[in-house]
């Protein structure tokens, strides 16, 4: 794990010196002061790393023995983590004037874990699994197989709402709302231990907001995620399920609202003042007006007056309509009747001629006779 490999160390290593030493207060002088604090490095050919100059800091060395016979030393160092012991024994021969070398090493501490009580085998491991496996007694288990968390325990603890701990295995930053609990004195830039309610580990992070900083405010990140910890759906999905949350998936299908839950022109004026969204752009909207004017141009109406207007307009259409449908009726009744008064004017005049025809034709078959 990288915060185990990031942690300081503690070693315990053999100096082996190519000739006998005359002063041996030197090499204790030497390995308790003058190599101490930040020393020069360049790690040596067989390494994991790239051979370029660093600084790494040793913290504290004892000088615990000397034997005159081998010309070997043995002393322990407490070191940064990535500082090589092997370069640091060749730099105390060539300061003794005698060359040296690392003949053995020992790693004794890593982090919070030391050897005196955390150093077991692969045969502790197999022993416990028997003994839970016929036994059903899992206390060698437990003593052998340690939870995560004890790594972490030299970080600073911020306590998270269970709510909020899937959102962050999704790759959430942790905000306000989502904050139950702190330590105290945590700086900004700090790497912190994002926990649950239980003490499970759900991230590793790093401060945004000191600790008086986060009891005072009301919105904003608390920290930047830098590694998660817990797998996904551990803990249920809380997210995207309250009134806003579903009232802003209708805004966004129906387009008031970008793909991003973001506002457009389209955007409601009501969800614009009353929606808190801290990194959103509504105020360009609610203040269009002012912007239009401060740089000459013509503002437009707001989205809301337009759909208030459309309704109005379709109205003003409907009874204009009508209107025209109700005068056109009285032209059309006016145009049957005249059509019906022709007609029978035309029925009568026919009637007239069919009588005059025949009065006509009888008076001639009187002459006649």
């Amino acid at each position: 794990m990288k915060s185990q490999q990031g942690a300081g160390k503690e070693y315990v290593a053999i100096l082996k010196m190519n000739s006998p030493l005359d002063d041996v207060k030197k090499l204790k002088s030497a390995i308790e002061t003058t190599f101490t604090g930040a020393l020069f490095q360049r790690p040596p050919e067989v390494s994991a790393v790239k051979r370029q100059l660093r600084i790494r800091s040793v913290y504290e060395s004892k000088f615990i023995e000397y034997d005159q016979k081998s010309n070997m030393a043995v002393f322990w160092v407490s070191c940064e983590a990535g500082t090589y012991i092997r370069t640091l024994c060749e730099h105390l021969g060539l300061y003794l004037g005698v060359g040296g070398y690392m003949e053995e090493l020992r790693r004794v501490r890593s982090g919070n874990l030391t050897e005196k009580e955390y150093l077991y085998t692969c045969h502790d491991v197999l022993d416990a699994q028997y003994l839970y496996e016929k036994e059903k007694d899992e206390t060698y288990l437990r003593r052998v197989v340690k939870p995560l968390e004890m790594l972490l325990t030299s970080h600073k603890r911020i306590v998270i709402k269970d709510s909020a701990v899937n959102s962050i295995c999704y790759g959430g930053q942790l905000m306000i709302p989502g904050l139950l609990r702190y330590d105290s004195g945590i700086e900004s830039a700090e790497e912190v231990v994002m926990i649950t309610t239980k003490g499970e580990a759900v991230a590793l992070g790093y401060a945004v907001m000191t600790s008086s900083v986060m009891a005072t405010s009301d919105h904003g990140v608390v920290c930047k995620i830098k590694r998660v910890i817990m797998d996904r759906d551990t803990y249920p999905r809380k997210w995207g399920k309250g009134p806003v949350a579903e009232l802003k998936k209708k805004l966004i299908e129906k387009g008031q609202l970008d793909k991003y839950g973001k506002p457009n022109e389209k955007t409601p004026e009501v969800w614009l003042k009353n929606y808190t969204d801290f990194s959103a752009n509504k105020w360009f909207y609610l203040q269009k007006k002012e912007i239009d004017e401060a740089l000459g141009v013509k503002s437009d109406a707001k989205p809301e007056e337009k759909s208030e207007k459309k309704p109005i307009v379709e109205e003003k259409k409907k009874e204009e309509k009508k209107s025209e449908k109700e005068e056109k009726k009285p032209e059309k009744e006016e145009k049957s009747e005249k059509k019906r008064k022709h007609e029978e004017e035309d029925k009568k005049s026919k009637k007239k001629k069919v009588e005059t025809s025949s009065s006509s034709s009888d008076s001639d078959s009187s002459d006649s006779d």
